[in-house]
């Protein structure tokens, strides 16, 4: 008798075992789509790198439409996860009611608007914020550098620039011309800022702007202009925008989650995860951590919507 409790005992133990060992070996599937701001993709690319280290059998794959393309798709369905660099606007807002998609809005960095221009530039240090109105205000008559500043070279400006799509076009029209959308249309407009990094780099009368990150993946190759709203010249920097001194071209970088997506345990884990990292990551490709009391809002709103499923 005694010999076959101890037999059970063992068979229990084995049972017990392998359930703890098959739950402690247990991996996550599925898939998450996410795309986007341009400008939120590295940390959203970081993110999920860093993600698929420790669920490597979850597919993440980012794409990067720009703010206005991501929209479109988040709005339809057609992804979990929209990066944007801007608010959402009202007629995305209605295309996602128009489609029953529910989202929660996550502040994940800070960023600033960065203009930049060639290394060999070594006249266009610092501009005023109504300069810079002066020279992307819709049908400027702004051509050469010396209709800017009498001083400066009588030499034809090459601009570049975010496409339409992009949210930091948004973003740059609204704060520099007050209306978002305002601009000057002959300019090179790109989908992809590196190709706005490589046209600045070969031209010593190119100027645009972008994300800091890409900036600072690039000062080797660019100049930095700093930027004066009255209040004496500022350059771009990680602290002059944590401490909000490079005005008004600071801002902050969101992502946009499904709420019925954000039920699936994958895209449940993968945006704790993102917040959880957020910090590190976005400081280490370029952009601005908040305080740690920001993620710890946005961590307790994305578990205020788990709560209600």
């Amino acid at each position: 008798m005694k010999k076959l409790v101890f037999i059970i005992s063992l068979a229990i133990l084995a049972v017990s075992c392998g359930e703890k060992k098959a739950e402690k070996t247990a991996e996550l599937t599925g898939s998450i789509a996410i795309d986007g701001s341009g400008t939120v993709y590295p940390v959203s690319e970081a993110v999920a790198e860093e993600f698929l280290k420790t669920e490597p059998k979850v597919k993440v794959t980012v794409g990067e439409s720009g703010t206005g393309g991501g929209f479109k798709k988040f709005a339809t369905g057609v992804t979990d996860i929209s990066d944007a660099s801007r608010e959402i606007k009202g007629e995305e807002i209605e295309l996602c009611k128009e489609n029953a998609i529910e989202y929660i809005k996550l502040t994940v960095a800070l960023d600033g608007i960065t203009v930049v221009i060639n290394k060999d530039n070594t006249w266009a240090k610092s501009m005023t914020t109504d300069e810079l109105k002066k020279l992307w205000e819709p049908n400027s008559t702004i051509k050469k550098w010396n209709e800017i500043r009498a001083e400066w070279p009588n030499e034809e400006i090459h601009l570049y620039g975010p496409n339409t799509s992009h949210g930091t076009y948004d973003f740059f029209t609204e704060v520099i011309m007050g209306e978002s959308g305002a601009s000057r249309t002959d300019y090179n407009a790109v989908s992809d800022y590196n190709v706005a990094v490589l046209g600045i780099e070969k031209d010593v009368n190119a100027l645009g702007y972008f994300g800091l990150s890409y900036y600072e993946e690039n000062k080797d190759k660019l100049g930095v202009v700093g930027i004066d709203n009255g209040s004496g010249v500022v350059l771009p920097s990680i602290e002059t925008v944590a401490n909000n001194q490079y005005a008004p071209l600071s801002r902050s970088l969101f992502i946009f989650v499904n709420k019925k997506s954000a039920q699936r345990p994958e895209v449940e884990k993968f945006v704790k995860f993102y917040l959880e990292n957020a910090p590190q990551l976005s400081k280490e490709v370029g952009y601005v951590p908040m305080p740690q009391s920001g993620y710890d809002e946005q961590k307790a709103a994305f578990e205020a919507i788990l709560i209600k499923k």
